[in-house]
């Protein structure tokens, strides 16, 4: 079976969960939509709110969070493979 590369692949998740929070969190302040899903995300990531300012703090938060677990899946799943 051919391995994962964990960098290459938490990268990629990392990436497109902080511009989906990102897109998200935007969505929320400016058409209220996910609201109840900014709020929960906000308990996670600290400073998240449905405002601009929030939107821009998610990124890190988010771009970190998946980088972190998709490594790690990436990294169990070679080590299992």
């Amino acid at each position: 079976m051919n391995k994962l590369n964990a960098t290459a692949f938490g990268l990629a998740v990392g990436i497109i969960w902080a511009i989906f929070a990102f897109a998200l969190v935007l969505l929320a302040t400016y058409v209220s939509y996910g609201t109840s899903f900014v709020a929960l995300i906000g308990d996670l990531y600290w400073g998240v709110e449905a405002s601009l300012t929030g939107a821009l703090l998610t990124l890190p938060w988010a771009f970190v969070d998946g980088f972190i677990g998709a490594y790690l899946v990436a990294w169990l799943y070679n080590k299992l493979s």
